[in-house]
This record gives structure tokens, sequence and C-alpha cells, in this order.
């Protein structure tokens, strides 16, 4: 397993089937990482207990389409095995052939030429009759390397790249990494692989991979038993790409490519409870793996970005959890504002946000040192949220000094504004020190400021003390919050009246900041682009403007400021 984490960025740079997105060896490594942090991290009492347990936190940690077919084959073997105390070359032979067929039965379309063909390659040749064991597998190795050799043969997509499947290399890896310990009786520590660097090999987005379902989303399905057929024809109905679920005990492993993640998550509601869900835009992936800047920028969707701009720029965006009760999205990527301020008005249910795990990081980050010399993530204020520790954990965890956390001090727009620096910086070939620097000076001199319409919604939340919001109702107060020195968001102010709110806001701004200075400007609203508009307008009458943009704020302010709310990002350019 380690020899397959070690090789991670190698097995990146040739991952071109089914799409060329650059993430078969991350999802490995993530898969794999599960693994021998649980399983592998503690006495088991017997061969099945311990596969019991790897085959557990594989389909638990399971990343990706390699991932998930390799946590299908490790539930196999558990299956086969059951409780056996010990494992016999017999044992293991019948084993690896049923874990060889439940691993070419979870996917809906199996292809020959992928890990698929490595693997049933394997357990055929386990089927000889056993003399020495080291020799044995040896063999059984011999035949897996050769159908890897083979897996351009059976795919012209990897043929016209000059690269064998990265998922059936990775396997092949972890195989080797067995054999090696059987020979020599230890286990090397992680290491980053001392090979020589190649070319990313999917620069062109080619023909087999649907742009339409650009979406690789997944999740879990906890309940005591899911009819795969069902669930087959289910995804099916919805069109869904490279199809695989990988199942043990009472949780299954859902993998898809979609066109709309929600959709997804939606249709496996309907099997179980649904949890660990997640989404990654295999097209931003691609791009990512062709750019050629030094640098890559990771934030977190609290920062309110314009509309594409990630197209454009060395710049990846980590989704924050949004919870209406029981019911758990990703910030825009499985609920979009418009349908998060919808819910926001017509539920009961306050909606909560929370940080994403740093499992989420981890794979981002680990993700783009693929491709990329230095990553820095630029997080919203420590003071605020958790989200900025759960970006140092994963960066901690990969223990990597190519990886750089920076605390923005800002969120919203404030927080937008220092990342599109930080992007543009990047894009032009500065480095990560480089960009932290002019950031964190910046940032000294970037102010977010908001307006909230319905004190309601932080009454409601707890935020703003009841008696507090009554008084607002009847003074007709409209509370302004501005970010502080120390990270922190603090009511700043307020307006008393509510009519021709947008001027009133303009104005109150106005007489706060330098007239004399030059200014990046992000306007902000949480559906009110009318108001929005206005308050934007007057603020270009009187400002030094050099660049500006209209957003939608999404729940990390929405949630607390509720419907109507407008931001302000301003950034000074000189001191």
């Amino acid at each position: 397993m380690r020899r397959v984490i070690n090789q991670r960025e190698a097995l990146n740079r040739i991952n071109v089937f089914p799409v060329p997105d650059g993430d078969t060896g991350s999802n490995l490594a993530f898969t794999l990482r599960s693994v021998l942090s649980g399983a592998l991290s503690r006495r088991n009492r017997s061969v099945g207990e311990l596969l019991s347990s790897v085959a557990a936190d594989a389909v638990d940690g399971a990343r990706g389409n390699s991932g998930a077919i390799l946590a299908q084959f490790f539930a196999g073997l558990s299956e086969s095995v059951g409780d056996a105390a010990q494992l016999s070359a017999s044992c293991l032979a019948r084993a690896a052939a049923s874990a060889s067929e439940q691993a070419r039965g979870a996917l809906a379309q199996p292809k020959e030429g992928t890990i698929l063909s490595v693997i049933r390659a394997f357990a055929d040749a386990l089927q000889a009759p056993a003399g020495d064991f080291r020799q044995w597998f040896g063999a059984a190795l011999a035949s897996a390397q050769r159908a890897l050799a083979d897996t351009p043969k059976q795919l012209a997509v990897l043929r016209q790249a000059g690269v064998v499947d990265a998922g059936a290399q990775g396997f092949v890896d972890l195989l080797e990494g067995i054999h090696d310990f059987l020979l020599r009786r230890r286990v090397d520590p992680l290491a980053a692989s001392d090979e020589p660097t190649q070319e990313f090999a999917g620069e062109h987005w080619h023909d087999d991979a649907d742009a339409s379902k650009p979406w690789c989303t997944e999740c879990l399905i906890h309940a005591e038993q899911v009819d795969r057929s069902a669930l087959h024809a289910a995804l099916a109905a919805i069109e869904a790409d490279s199809v695989v679920l990988a199942g043990v005990g009472d949780r299954l492993r859902v993998h898809a490519h979609v066109d709309q993640p929600g959709k997804l998550f939606d249709l496996a509601s309907r099997f179980g409870t649904v949890t660990a869900r997640k989404a990654e835009d295999m097209r931003a992936q691609h791009r990512a793996a062709t750019r050629s800047t030094r640098v890559a920028i990771v934030t977190d969707s609290a920062a309110d970005l314009p509309t594409g701009l990630n197209e454009q720029l060395p710049l990846d965006v980590v989704p924050v959890r949004v919870n209406f009760g029981a019911e758990d999205f990703l910030d825009r990527v499985s609920i979009s504002p418009a349908e998060f301020y919808r819910r926001l008005r017509e539920s009961s249910v306050l909606p909560q946000t929370s940080q994403p795990p740093p499992g989420d990081f981890r794979r981002q980050f680990e993700l783009l040192l693929g491709h990329a010399e230095e990553v820095l993530y630029l997080g919203i204020s420590r003071a605020l949220s958790g989200t900025l520790q759960a970006g140092e954990s994963a960066a901690a965890r990969l223990d990597s000094q190519r990886i750089r956390v920076l605390d923005s001090g800002q969120a919203s727009c404030g927080q937008a504004l220092l990342v599109i620096q930080a992007a543009e910086m990047a894009a032009a070939g500065a480095s990560a020190a480089e960009i932290a620097g002019r950031v964190s000076e910046l940032s000294r001199r970037t102010h977010t400021i908001a307006l909230a319409r319905e004190v309601s919604f932080a009454v409601r939340g707890g935020r703003v003390p009841a008696w507090a919001g009554k008084l607002s109702d009847w003074l007709g107060l409209t509370p302004i919050a501005r970010m502080q020195a120390n990270g922190r968001l603090g009511v700043a102010g307020a307006l008393l009246a509510r009519r021709h709110a947008p001027q009133r806001f303009a104005e109150w701004v106005l007489r706060r900041m330098p007239k004399e200075a030059r200014w990046w400007l992000m306007v902000g609203h949480c559906d009110a682009a009318e108001d929005a508009e206005v308050l934007r307008s007057a603020l270009r009458q009187r400002l030094q403007v050099e660049r500006d943009w209209l957003v939608e704020a999404g729940p990390a302010i929405g949630a607390h400021a509720g419907p109507g709310a407008l931001v302000v990002g301003l950034l000074q350019l000189d001191a």
C-alpha cells in the first residue's frame, strides 16, 4: 500500500481513462490510507477479522473509479475468506477469483484494458498449483504485469497517449509492494518517489470522456440491504456514467459521473441514509492537471467568487457543507445560491453551515501537488470558522513543505478579493512566498461590510438575542456588521430607515473610506440582485474603482444574515 501512495503523483500523470482528470493516484492513495490508518494500525485476531476491517475501511474511504473497484475487490476477498484464522494458498486463490468477479460486477459497464483486466489476470494465475508461496505469488504478479503492459492494446485512448492504465498500474504497484515484503520481510516508510517527473499524458479531453457529465460524484448509502439491481437501474435512468457500486455489510459506496450531483444524492436517498457526499468537477481537475503555473491556489466556498473565475485562473474551491435538518448539501455543488435562499424562505428548519472535513482538503492538496510545485490555501478567517484548521490538519497529514495555509482574516467578498489577487499572481508566475507576502499586506487594507435586512434569521440561529431583534424591528433598524482586526464579524452600526437601504448603506461605507485611494470593489447579495446593482453603482460613482464584481453571496453569509442581505468587499491597492 505504501508503494502505491509513494507513486501517486506518477499515477496521476498517466491518468487518461475514463476521464483525463489526473487524479487516479490521489484516489488510490486516499483509499489505501483509510486502510493503513484503520485496519492495519491495530492488531487483529485472525485473517478473516483483518480482511473484514480492510474491506470496511476501503469502502468507507474509497475515492474515484479505481478506488471503488479496489474496495469491492477487498470486500470480495473478505466475503470469501470469512472468519478463517489463517490464509492458505488455496484459500487465497479461491478468494481472489471471487473478488475478481465481484470487482467486475461492481461496474455497470466493465471495460477491458483497465484495473479489471489486471485483477483477473492475477486471480487466474493464482489458480495454478502452489509450491513455494513466494514463487507462486511472484508468478501471479508477473501475469498481472503482462496484463498491465497489454492495456494499451485494449484501449485506444491509452495507446494514443502512450501510457498504461493508471488504475491497473496502481494495482500492480500494490502487488509489487506485497511481493517485496514477502521477499524482504520488512515495510519501508512512506517516501516521495524519486522517479523522473513525466508530463501529464491527458493534455487533451478525449472523445470517450463525456463532457456533459463532468461531476465525479460519490456517497455512502447506509441500509441493512440495498437492491443493487434497482439502484443500477435508477442510475441508468439519470444517464449516469462510470457507475461503480462497492459495498460491505450495511453500507454501499456509490460512484458515478453525472451532469448534476444533486440528482445522484436525491436518488441515493431513496435507498437508505446518505453520508460522505463528494462531488468534483472533472473539467476543473483537467484544467489543474494541464496548467503550467508554479503555484495552485485553493480556497473554500466561503469566498463569494465570481462565476467561472476558476476556469481562467489556477484556482480550486473546496465546498463547505450546508445542512437543512437531515439534508446535507455541498455549497454551490449540490445546492445553488438560488435554491439555498428558496429553502431558507420556505423551510421551518434553520440551515447550518459546517466546515469541510480535512479529507476534502487533503485530497485536493494531493491532487494539485501532482501538477504544481506549490499549493497555497487561502481560507476564511480562523476566528469565524474551523475551516482553516481543517486545511491545516490536511497539510500536516501530508507532511509536505510544498503546502502553505494562509488565514485571509476575511470572509465572503473580502476573502474573494484576496483570492483573486493570489490567483492572478500565481498565473503570472509568482512563488507561494511572494503571493503569501502580498496577500498578508493587502489583508490589512481589505474591508468586508454586510447589511442584514432580516434580523429574524440571526435571532432564530441564536446569534442575536431575541430582545435585540424585537428592538431592531420596533425602531426600524437595519444592522451593519464589519470584519474587525481580530478576524471576527462585529456590529459596526445601523441604518435608521429600511427604505432606500442600498443608497443609505453606500453612504455609510463611503464616509469610512479614503476617497483618494484606488480600489477593487466586490458587491455581494443574498437573493437581492437589483439592490446590489444600486449599491455597486453608488460606490463606483464616489470611489476610484479600478475593478469591480457583482456576485451572489452564499450560505456562509446567507445563513446568518438572511435573504436581502448585501455585502461590500473593498481592497485598497495602495497604502
